[in-house]
């Protein structure tokens, strides 16, 4: 029996707005992908084109760092870049250390930006602390935008984990280190909401997150957070790692929370090989949320692993080329036919299970394995519809998902249409 949708935590919505584009979080809209570019903000040119790029990829709010006054000279110039490109993805400025003095110092920054990212464990010390903790909120009132309050376990607000160890040391059974660590996370990020919306931050322009890098403590520092407060909740590792095991690690993480219906928007922190396609975070962010039913951002091919009666590498590359076209039809598809995401294509290997594999797809395509004959029967809406063979399978192949999306998916277009 299929399940149904997962139930959401219910949080307040907080509305993350450049020009017409308005990106909601929380309040039961869909989950959000957000990114982070890794340029050197003050080269405005490099800047907005990964911006661009992690956009066209899927991401739907971008940060980028602003640390510096050169850093924060540019943002400007890089929100002008991107409208003239026609990207009207949010930025967000991620701001640590002098946040408190680059917004007040360059007002243009503040206003270019659509939300600022503060973390309460390095906007100063001591008495410093809710003084410039304050600035940067007042900044924030006077243009209206939100903020998002992210605490991180390797910049803990000291004064808060000194309060939680001195409370810690009189309990009967003191708590392990470990989960003094997550009630100050905890405590920090709510604490600090408080005092933003004591200082006038209106509570639907507030977003948590508290960040760590190990799966078990993200998971139940979230689980609190969500308890404890109706904020919308930002998710993720704060370092995931490099390759599978920085996607393992951000799936297994997000994965639990989000079946929990925790998380309103995510980010999945990879470390790029050098040299890298940034991109890549968007892309996993997505299928974690794709292939857990939450969204639909392009169609998913379905294709199996590949056995002792696959020896040809064939339906692999096929499986591959199909899944690179469909992503990169996207851009084009998403505007011409509505509902095309949702698809699902199959490309299988072999008898076993291609035939019922590509039955219950879209469209699919079960490959002759080893010792089968040499023809690839396709499947539409669960019939056989033709049976390919020869050299140009695969452009045979992409030219019937072609001419389905345009026949399926165009009826959608004609009928909220009727003069198209």
């Amino acid at each position: 029996m299929p399940a149904g949708p997962l139930a959401r935590r219910v949080s307040r919505r907080v509305a993350v707005s450049w020009g017409s584009r308005t990106v909601h979080v929380g309040g039961g809209a869909p989950v959000v992908v957000q990114s982070m570019t890794n340029t050197d903000t003050a080269d405005a040119i490099a800047t907005a084109i990964q911006v661009k790029a992690l956009a066209q990829a899927g991401s739907e709010v971008v940060r980028i760092t602003v640390n510096t006054p050169e850093a924060a000279r540019e943002v400007a110039a890089i929100r002008e870049q991107l409208d003239r490109m026609g990207v009207d993805a949010p930025l967000v400025g991620d701001f640590h250390y002098n946040g408190h003095k680059l917004l007040t110092q360059y007002p243009e920054c503040a206003r270019a930006l659509s939300k600022y990212r503060i973390n309460p464990g390095n906007v100063g010390a001591g008495s410093r602390r809710d003084g410039n903790f304050a600035q940067m909120i007042e900044v924030a009132n006077l243009h209206a935008k939100p903020v998002r309050i992210g605490v991180n376990w390797g910049s803990l607000d000291q004064s808060v984990l000194a309060r939680m160890m001195d409370e810690n040391a009189r309990r009967a059974r003191p708590w392990e280190a470990s989960q003094v660590m997550r009630e100050a996370l905890v405590v920090s990020a709510i604490e600090s909401a408080k005092l933003a919306e004591s200082l006038g931050m209106p509570g639907d322009r507030i977003i948590l997150s508290a960040k760590v890098s190990n799966v078990q403590d993200v998971v139940a520092v979230y689980r609190e957070l969500a308890r404890r407060c109706d904020y919308p909740l930002h998710v993720g590792l704060t370092e995931a790692g490099m390759g599978s095991k920085g996607i393992v690690a951000s799936t297994a993480a997000l994965s639990v929370l989000l079946q929990e219906g925790i998380g309103d928007t995510i980010r999945v922190s990879l470390t790029p090989e050098p040299g890298g396609d940034r991109t890549r975070e968007v892309i996993v962010a997505q299928e974690i949320l794709q292939t857990m039913g939450l969204r639909a951002f392009t169609p998913l091919v379905i294709a199996c692993p590949g056995c002792g009666r696959t020896s040809s590498t064939f339906f692999q590359e096929l499986a591959e080329s199909i899944q690179s076209f469909l992503r990169s039809q996207m851009p084009v598809w998403k505007a011409s036919y509505p509902g095309v995401e949702s698809m699902q294509v199959a490309v299988m290997g072999c008898v076993v299970n291609g035939p019922g594999e590509s039955k219950h797809a879209d469209v699919g395509i079960s490959l002759p394995g080893a010792d089968e004959a040499p023809v690839a029967p396709v499947f539409v809406d669960g019939e056989r519809t033709v049976t390919l063979k020869g050299d140009r399978i695969a452009e045979e192949f992409q030219a019937i998902v072609e001419a389905y999306v345009h026949r399926r998916y165009g009826r959608l277009v004609a009928a909220a249409d009727p003069s198209a």
